[in-house]
């Protein structure tokens, strides 16, 4: 167990390096830092020389691969780090010196157990990207097809587990401090971080992942999924189908080639919607990056270390928020947070849906470009301090990818607007799952599995409970036993309550 000694030492090298960079001021400043922290953050900047603009991906760049990673969590928490913060975090790219290809050659040979000339005609040694915990080479497979071939970095596992619990014992420190760093609940962050990363750490996950979201996209034949390789793909290397296009961040090549810009950004939200609301798993690092546009105005995407899920329950509150904040009908989205636990009960709804009126209606009706994202969130954050709101754990990643969508949305199309383009899509889910025809069907289907459950319940009750005269009771069955929860009484009201509900649906079906 790392001691308390180790875990400051690392801080407090850190917390150097992020001074520096000027990355500390604004913890210094605000008011709603602990005066332990404001005093620790003055230690570490003591004697340095701090630039007059933070530069915050910087210093997590300079301390390392699990800094990097930490700060792309951080940038879906604009209400930890400040809009300044979030918006230079985003511009994390992974961009790290490659490791050398006899490393990685070498790694390779211990992922596969053999030499990587058996399954590969042939490797470029000259990396295609460079990443935090891995890169990324081009080769050729023995069969002769074109492939990308991702190698963990040796040693990242390591410098990760290091980090993260470094991460954990601080978390915990500052979240024992009480106030509104209490709320904003570090150490689910960190939690959060640490179940990204894990998925990360191990291809396989990745492969797997892959390949769940090309069969739940299906319906969307302009997003494409490159496929993987299995044979070819272990814990620690993962090969997939090489993927041939023009980078979304590269708009005047785009252009040039004679893509239809427009047409592509709403190929790309509409494809986001599918995943985040009628799927309930998505893609959740769609940067400019990872993002390709191909031939017929297609977008090809990679990288799928990072991915959501939510509950149908989830999505169906989110898509009636949007849908909510896109027609105006801000007492319907009060009245979701409020269903959905996201405000306490105490609260009064009316009250939650003026103040997400102050702050939804001057952005309805205009493009982005002429938005003040900014404003809207400082808005919104005032909200959540309000209303004490807390950190949903299955929305993080969701903010996170909303707010990278609608960039590479917009630095493609300046023009669009969000709620038009998203409108359609979110009606008609809404119709197809919410409609009348929906209600029939979840009713039909939850009385058929009902239905199905009768035979079994009625041999578990007598069972129990035999008939007067009969053979003497036998043992409980395991099933039984199992459901017991807390014995006594609690056990005899379920049996009784059971026994009445088979004996009525009996009953019912008799008659």
């Amino acid at each position: 167990m790392t001691s308390s000694a180790t875990h400051l030492w690392r801080l407090l090298k850190w917390g150097r390096i992020l001074a520096r960079h000027g990355a500390l001021s604004g913890i210094e400043r605000d008011p709603n830092t602990p005066p332990t922290i404001r005093r620790l953050a003055r230690v570490a900047r003591f004697g340095a020389r701090v630039p007059k603009i933070p530069a915050y991906a910087d210093a997590l760049q300079a301390i390392g691969p699990a800094a990097i990673k930490l700060g792309q969590s951080l940038a879906t928490r604009p209400d930890i780090v400040g809009e300044a913060a979030t918006l230079d975090l985003l511009r994390l790219q992974d961009a790290l010196p490659p490791v050398p290809y006899e490393t990685i050659h070498a790694a390779m040979t211990r992922a596969f157990g053999r030499d990587p000339s058996a399954l590969f005609r042939s490797i470029d040694p000259v990396p295609v990207g460079a990443a935090s915990i891995a890169q990324v080479h081009r080769a050729v497979t023995t069969d002769g097809r074109t492939v990308a071939v991702k190698v963990l970095r040796p040693g990242v596992e390591e410098d990760f587990a290091r980090a993260i619990d470094t991460y954990q014992w601080a978390a915990a420190q500052v979240e024992g401090m009480g106030g509104e760093l209490s709320r904003l609940r570090p150490r689910l962050v960190i939690e959060t971080f640490k179940r990204w990363t894990a998925r990360e750490l191990d291809l396989r996950r990745e492969a797997a992942s892959a390949s769940e979201l090309a069969d739940s996209m299906a319906a969307e034949p302009d997003f494409v999924v490159p496929k993987i390789d299995w044979q070819r793909t272990s814990g620690k290397v993962l090969t997939l189908e090489w993927v041939d296009g023009i980078k979304l961040s590269n708009r005047a090549a785009l252009i040039e080639a004679g893509y239809d810009v427009p047409a592509i950004a709403n190929t790309l939200v509409h494809a986001f919607l599918r995943q985040a609301i009628a799927e309930g798993f998505f893609h959740a690092d769609m940067h400019q990056g990872n993002l390709f546009a191909l031939p017929g105005n297609r977008i090809a995407a990679i990288d799928f270390g990072i991915m959501g899920r939510i509950d149908r329950r989830a999505r169906v509150w989110l898509a009636e928020i949007l849908y909510g904040l896109i027609t105006g009908n801000y007492k319907r989205v009060a009245e979701i947070h409020f269903e959905a636990g996201y405000v306490p009960a105490h609260h009064n709804v009316e009250e939650f849906a003026t103040a997400l009126r102050a702050v939804g209606e001057p952005m309805r009706g205009l493009a982005v470009k002429d938005m003040s994202i900014g404003m809207m969130l400082d808005g919104l954050f005032n909200i959540t301090r309000d209303f004490d709101m807390q950190t949903q754990p299955h929305l993080l990643l969701l903010q996170k990818t909303m707010v990278m969508v609608e960039g590479v949305a917009t630095s493609l199309d300046p023009d669009i607007n969000l709620w038009d383009t998203a409108a359609p899509f979110v009606r008609e889910w809404i119709r197809t799952e919410l409609g009348p025809e929906a209600f029939v069907a979840d009713r039909l289907i939850t009385d058929l599995r009902t239905f199905a459950r009768l035979p079994e319940l009625i041999r578990n009750i007598e069972a129990r409970y035999p008939s007067p005269g009969g053979a003497p009771p036998a043992p409980p069955l395991q099933e039984i036993e199992i459901v017991r929860i807390g014995g006594g009484w609690r056990y005899l009201a379920v049996a009784i309550l059971s026994a009445g509900a088979a004996v009525a649906a009996t009953w019912a079906l008799l008659g």
